[in-house]
C-alpha cells in the first residue's frame, strides 16, 4: 500500500471550513440540519463460481459476506454561500471464505497468502458548498459520469477523491467537471494513486454536460484525461419516443475515443467504441437490442475502480477487449401486472466476436444472465431485497477461462431521519 499523500484539495477543504464555521449562527444553520438525512444500506452477497477447465488454476471461488454502508448528507446553510458537509462509512465483513475460495470481488485477500481478510472499510468525507444553481463537492466522491462510472456491483462502492463542480445555471444544460487523484476499489481499504491497469497517475480530469433539447432528447459530450496515460472523449444521445397502442421506443447511442497521452505508461491507447441499445416497451414487457463496436490496437480504457461506460456491461464480463464486435438481447418482466407487486424477471444473451488479446487473434465470449428479483412489499420485513442471479459464460480460442456462477443478494436500507 503507497503512503498517503496531502492532495490539493484538502487545503482547500480545510481553508473553507475555517473560513465558514463563524459564519454559522444557529439561524444559518437550520437548513444545513433540517434537510439533512441519513441511511444505512445492508447488503448480504453470496457468490459461487465454478470453474468449466479442469486445468483452470483454481476449480471454483466460493466467498460469503456482509456489508453496511452508511452515508449521512448534510443540507446546506443559508445565505448566498450554502456550506454542507457529507460523510460515507464502509464497512465489509467475512462470512465465509479461505485461500483457495478467494477471488470474487467480495472480499480482498494478502498478496502472499491469498487468506482473504475477515474486514475492510473506509471512511469518508465531502466538503459542499453552493452557490446560485452550483455545487463544488470536494472530497469523497461516487461519480456517475460517461468518463467515470464508480463499481457498486460486490459488497461495498468504489469511491475516488477529488473535486467535482457540477452546474445548472442555464436552463435545460446540466455541467460538469473535476479533478480526481486517488481511488479506493469496491474490496480494499486503501485509498491509492489513480490509474489504468497497473500504471498511475498523478490526476484524472474531466469536463462535459448534458443538453436537453426536450423532455424526450438529450445530447452528452465529455472529454477526460488520466494524465500520461490516456484521454478520452465521448458523445452519447438518448431519444425517448412513443410508438402508440401503449409501446415507447428509448434509443441509447454512445461513442468514445481513446488516445495515448503523455508518456503512455499503460501503453499504447488507440480505441473507438460505438454502442447503441434499443429498448421497446409495452405495459409489463420490455425487450432490449444492442450492439457494442470497438475498433483500434488496443482495448477499451476506463479507470481503476469503475465500470466502463458502455451497454454490454453485463454480469460477469464487459465485452471491452481489441477489435471486440458484441450484440445482445435482452427481455424484462414485471410481475405486478400478474398482481405479484415487487417481483421483476430479467434475462439476457451477450455474444462477443473478433478479440484481439495477447496471442489470440479472433477470440470469442459469450455469456448468459438470468435475474429473479422481488422487494418483500409488506409487514416486519418490508423494503427488504431479494436477488438470485446466474451467470454462464463461455470463451473460445483459450481466450478466458469459462465458468457458471449464482450470486444471492440480499439488500435493506434503513433510513435513519
Amino acid at each position: 500500500m503507497k503512503p498517503a499523500r496531502t492532495a490539493p484539495y484538502e487545503s482547500l477543504f480545510s481553508l473553507a471550513a475555517a473560513l465558514s464555521l463563524p459564519l454559522l449562527a444557529p439561524c444559518a444553520m437550520a437548513d444545513f440540519i433540517d434537510d439533512s438525512k441519513a441511511r444505512i444500506e445492508m447488503r448480504n452477497h453470496y457468490i459461487n463460481r465454478d470453474f468449466r477447465q479442469d486445468n483452470a488454476p483454481q476449480s471454483k471461488a466460493e466467498e460469503w459476506a456482509q456489508g453496511f454502508t452508511a452515508r449521512v448528507e448534510s443540507g446546506f446553510t443559508d445565505g448566498t454561500f450554502g456550506f454542507g458537509l457529507d460523510a460515507l462509512a464502509e464497512l465489509g465483513l467475512k462470512l465465509d471464505s479461505s485461500a483457495d475460495r478467494r477471488g470474487t470481488g467480495l472480499l480482498p485477500f494478502g498478496p502472499n497468502s491469498h487468506e482473504p481478510a475477515d474486514e475492510f472499510s473506509e471512511l469518508g468525507l465531502t466538503a459542499k458548498l453552493r452557490v446560485s444553481k452550483s455545487v463544488l463537492k470536494l472530497g469523497t466522491l461516487q461519480p456517475m459520469l460517461p468518463v467515470v462510472t464508480y463499481n457498486d456491483t460486490r459488497l461495498l462502492g468504489s469511491t475516488f477523491e477529488g473535486g467535482l463542480l457540477s452546474s445548472q445555471e442555464i436552463s435545460d444544460l446540466t455541467l460538469n467537471a473535476g479533478r480526481l487523484t486517488r481511488a479506493n476499489l469496491r474490496d480494499s481499504s486503501s485509498n491509492d494513486d489513480i490509474g489504468y491497469g497497473a500504471a498511475s497517475s498523478d490526476h484524472f480530469d474531466f469536463a462535459g454536460g448534458t443538453y436537453a433539447f426536450s423532455p424526450q432528447l438529450n445530447l452528452s459530450y465529455y472529454y477526460g484525461k488520466l494524465e500520461q496515460i490516456y484521454r478520452q472523449q465521448f458523445v452519447g444521445l438518448v431519444h425517448t419516443q412513443p410508438l402508440g397502442n401503449g409501446f415507447n421506443l428509448r434509443s441509447d447511442i454512445r461513442y468514445f475515443d481513446s488516445r495515448g497521452d503523455g508518456a503512455e505508461r499503460a501503453g499504447r491507447i488507440d480505441n473507438r467504441n460505438f454502442n447503441s441499445m434499443f429498448t421497446v416497451a409495452h405495459g409489463a414487457h420490455k425487450v432490449s437490442a444492442s450492439y457494442q463496436q470497438l475498433s483500434g490496437d488496443s482495448a477499451f480504457a476506463f479507470l481503476n475502480g469503475g465500470d466502463p461506460y458502455v451497454v454490454n456491461l453485463v454480469t460477469y464480463n464487459t465485452y471491452t477487449r481489441a477489435d471486440e464486435d458484441s450484440w445482445q438481447l435482452r427481455y424484462d418482466y414485471d410481475f405486478a401486472a400478474q398482481g405479484i407487486p415487487g417481483l421483476t424477471f430479467m434475462t439476457r444473451y451477450t455474444d462477443g466476436n473478433h478479440v484481439k488479446a495477447g496471442s489470440v487473434d479472433n477470440g470469442r465470449e459469450r455469456e448468459r444472465d438470468t435475474d429473479l428479483s422481488y422487494v418483500i412489499q409488506s409487514g416486519v420485513f418490508k423494503n427488504v431485497s431479494l436477488r438470485w442471479r446466474n451467470v454462464t459464460f463461455r470463451s473460445g480460442n483459450g481466450l478466458t477461462t469459462d465458468l457458471d456462477e449464482n450470486r444471492l443478494i440480499v439488500g435493506y436500507t434503513l433510513t435513519l431521519w
